[in-house]
């Protein structure tokens, strides 16, 4: 069997030479764009890393509100027609907390820095 790096290790080798030996020499607007550029690969590597367990998570819970069996995107299509068509509200059962836990896991991958998502982890932590 070949050892090979895996893609996160890929990215985050590509991320480093970015950061550290390209930016350094860039200025103007091409140091902009490998800023951007290496801020793109930042959310790649986190979705990588974070969306398998999330996808998880949100598919449990969509299960738990519909009472079923279905994949994430059947099952959020549905939830879409549901709250569109009225019948769920934030009244239902679960619906908020879902909604919640959805908006913060897609925080962690987009925008793990921002500084509402950072207040918000740091008021759960150890909270299970």
């Amino acid at each position: 069997m070949l050892d090979q790096p895996s893609k996160a290790e890929l990215l985050r080798a590509v991320i480093e030479f970015i950061r550290e030996q390209a930016i350094p020499e860039l200025s103007g607007q091409t140091a902009f764009h490998a800023r951007v550029a290496s801020n793109a690969l930042d959310i790649v590597l986190r979705e990588i890393e974070l969306a398998p367990a999330a996808d998880a998570a949100e598919l449990k819970r969509l299960r738990a509100l519909f009472g079923g069996d279905g994949d994430l995107d059947e099952l959020n299509l549905e939830l879409c027609r549901r709250i569109e068509g009225g019948a769920f509200t934030l009244d239902t059962p679960g619906l908020s907390d879902h909604l919640w836990a959805v908006a913060v896991s897609k925080l962690a991958i987009d925008q793990p820095n921002y500084s509402t998502y950072r207040r918000i982890v740091e008021s759960h932590k150890g909270v299970a």
